[in-house]
């Protein structure tokens, strides 16, 4: 049996509330795990020519307040 089919067994196993609290956790590793994306992308530039174009429409007036 493969690891994920094993988890997935597992998973089906678990009561409501044991199946909520798994859920929490994935999402919270999720969230953890896309934060990290987007901090290594800032640093490596990926966002400099938005964050660029964006501050260049907000001066030239562009913009409206939310």
């Amino acid at each position: 049996m493969r690891k994920v089919e094993h988890i997935e067994q597992q998973i089906c196993e678990l009561s409501g509330v044991e199946f909520a609290e798994l859920r929490e956790w994935m999402l919270a590793q999720d969230w953890r795990s896309w934060d990290e994306k987007i901090e290594a992308d800032t640093r490596a530039g990926k966002f400099d020519k938005l964050i660029a174009e964006a501050q260049a429409d907000f001066a030239a007036g562009h913009s409206q307040p939310i």
